[in-house]
C-alpha cells in the first residue's frame, strides 16, 4: 500500500516511522528543506516539494497511491492539498478510478463540524479530518487520577491503556512468573500487554515471564476506579481522587472551555482565570459560563494576590492550555507552589513532557501524539478504527480489529481460538442488548461473538499478518 505524507514535521515523520513499521510503501513531501533532511534517515521516500502542486504529487505517485494525509501546521493548505491529491489521482486512472483515502489535520473545529454534517467531503473531497483536542482532553483527565501514570490511552467504553514503572516494593509480584504472582493477587494479575526492560527489546509478556524492579509495562483495565489497584499491584502509592474535585483551568481560549466542559460534565466545579478582559467576558456569555459550577476570574494568572484571593490552594486540580507551552508551564508550576496537589498541560512540543514530569507537574498530554494516533487509526479504517502506539514501551501497538462471520474463531472461547503468542487481546468490546458497548476482560473461557471488536497488542510487522487472521 502507497501512502503520502505531506508534511515532513513531527506529525508525519511520526506516522511514516509507524506505517514502515508495517512495511507500508511511504512518501514524505514537504517544502521546508530542514524538515526534508531531517527525515532522510527514515526509510521512506522524500521530496522536497510543495505538496499542492500537480507536479509534485504526481513524483510523489498519486495515481498509485491508496493514502494522502495533509499534516502540515495549515488548515487551509491541508484541505486545498487534499482536493488536489484526489483530482490528480482520478485523473491518472481515467474511468474507473481507484479510491483514494484522504485524511486531513485541522485545528479549527468548524472543519470538523462541516466533516459532522457530511459536508466537508462534498466541497474539499476529504475522507476525514483529524482535530487531536478531544482526544487529548481525554487523555489530561484520566491521566491526572495519579501521579505515578506516566501515560493513559482510551480506547473507547471505560476501557484504558495505563504505563507505567514496576517499583521495588511491588513485593507480591517481583522476581516471579507472572502466572505464579497472579495467584498472590486478590481477584488476578493485571494484563501486561507491553513491558519494555533497559537495553532489551520491547515484547508482549506471556505467563512464563518474570517481572523486575523498574520494568516499563502497560497494563490494560476498564474504569477510571480501577487505577488505584493497578498502582498499588505495581508498587506505587495510590491516592483517592476527590468525588467532586475542584478544578482551576488557566486559560478562557477555545482549548480551556472545552477542558472547562469536560470537568463540568464530570461533576466538578471550575475557576477559569483569564488575563484577557475580553476572553473572560466572551466565556462568561456561552452557555458554558452560565453553569452553576462555573466561575470566570478577569486576572493574572502568575498573580499570587489573585491565586489566593480565588482560593488556588483549596483547588484539587490546576490545568494550564494556553498557546505557549512555556507559560502553560509557569502557570502549572506555580499553581504547584501554592498548594494545588495535581496539575496537567496540554503541550504542543513533545519534547516539553518528559521535562514538565521531571519537574514534579502531574500529567502532561503531547497533543501531536494525539493526531498521530487518531490518522492512523483512519489509515487503518479497514480493520476496527483504533490504534495506539504505545508511549514508553517502542515498537508495540494497539489496533482494534473486527471479528467478522469469515474469521475461523467466531462462536469460539478465547482459548480455542489458537491465537499466538506474539499478539494480546486486551480488551474484547461487544454491543450489549441495551445498544450500547461495553468493555470486557478476555478471560479464557469467554466467547467471542461476530460483531465484536478485539483491541489487540503486537509489534508493528505483525499488523500485515494480524489483518490476514482477522480477513480484513
Amino acid at each position: 500500500m502507497r501512502i503520502i505524507i505531506g508534511g515532513a514535521g513531527r506529525v508525519g515523520t511520526d506516522m511514516a516511522r509507524a506505517l514502515r513499521a508495517e512495511d507500508m510503501d511511504v512518501v514524505l513531501v514537504d517544502s521546508d528543506s530542514r524538515a526534508v533532511k531531517n527525515a532522510q534517515n527514515l526509510d521512506v521516500l522524500v521530496i522536497h516539494g510543495d505538496l499542492t502542486t500537480r507536479h509534485k504529487l504526481h513524483e510523489a505517485g498519486i495515481g498509485e497511491a491508496e493514502v494522502f494525509v495533509a499534516a502540515t501546521n495549515s488548515d487551509e493548505r491541508n484541505l486545498l492539498a487534499c482536493a488536489l491529491a484526489q483530482h490528480a489521482h482520478d485523473e491518472l486512472n481515467g474511468s474507473k478510478p481507484k479510491p483514494l483515502l484522504t485524511i486531513c489535520r485541522v485545528r479549527n473545529m468548524n472543519y470538523v463540524e462541516e466533516q459532522d454534517e457530511g459536508k466537508l467531503a462534498q466541497w474539499a473531497k476529504v475522507d476525514y479530518v483529524v482535530n487531536p483536542l478531544e482526544g487529548a482532553i481525554r487523555r489530561l483527565h484520566s491521566g491526572l487520577r495519579s501521579s505515578a501514570i506516566e501515560e493513559v490511552i482510551p480506547f473507547g467504553h471505560d476501557a484504558f491503556i495505563v504505563e507505567m514503572d514496576v517499583t521495588s516494593d511491588a513485593s507480591q509480584i517481583v522476581f516471579q512468573s507472572l502466572r505464579d504472582a497472579s495467584k498472590n493477587i486478590e481477584g488476578g494479575m493485571p494484563l501486561i500487554v507491553g513491558l519494555k526492560r533497559d537495553g532489551e527489546k520491547s515484547l508482549v509478556p506471556d505467563g512464563d515471564f518474570m517481572l523486575m524492579p523498574n520494568d516499563r509495562i502497560a497494563v490494560a483495565t476498564t474504569g477510571l476506579s480501577s487505577f488505584n489497584r493497578i498502582l498499588n499491584i505495581f508498587g506505587h502509592e495510590a491516592t483517592d481522587f476527590p468525588i467532586q474535585p475542584r478544578v482551576a483551568v488557566i486559560g478562557a481560549n477555545h482549548i480551556g472551555q472545552r477542558i472547562a466542559d469536560d470537568w463540568l460534565n464530570a461533576g466538578a466545579t471550575v475557576t477559569v482565570i483569564e488575563r484577557d478582559l475580553q476572553l473572560a467576558n466572551m466565556l462568561s456569555g456561552t452557555e458554558t459560563g452560565s453553569h452553576p459550577k462555573l466561575e470566570v476570574i478577569h486576572g493574572d494568572h502568575l498573580d499570587r494576590d489573585i491565586l489566593t484571593e480565588i482560593g488556588i490552594s483549596e483547588h484539587h486540580i490546576a490545568i494550564a492550555a494556553l498557546e505557549d507551552d512555556l507559560a502553560s508551564i509557569a502557570a502549572a508550576l506555580l499553581a504547584s507552589d501554592m498548594g494545588v496537589s495535581r496539575t496537567g498541560l496540554l503541550l504542543y512540543d513533545a519534547d516539553l513532557v518528559k521535562v514538565t514530569q521531571r519537574m514534579g507537574i502531574t500529567f502532561a498530554v503531547d497533543r501531536k501524539r494525539v493526531a498521530v494516533d487518531n490518522m492512523l487509526a483512519q489509515i487503518h479504517t479497514k480493520t476496527a478504527g483504533g490504534y495506539a502506539i504505545l508511549s514508553n514501551i517502542p515498537n508495540i501497538i494497539g489496533v482494534s480489529m473486527l471479528v467478522s462471520d469469515e474469521a475461523k474463531f467466531a462462536g469460539k472461547r478465547v482459548v480455542e481460538a489458537s491465537f499466538p503468542d506474539w499478539m494480546r487481546i486486551a480488551f474484547i468490546q461487544r454491543l450489549n442488548t441495551n445498544g450500547t458497548w461495553e468493555s470486557l476482560r478476555p478471560s479464557p473461557d469467554k466467547t467471542l461473538l461476530e460483531g465484536d471488536r478485539l483491541i489487540i497488542f503486537c509489534s508493528p510487522e505483525r499488523v500485515v499478518e494480524l489483518e490476514k487472521r482477522f480477513k480484513v
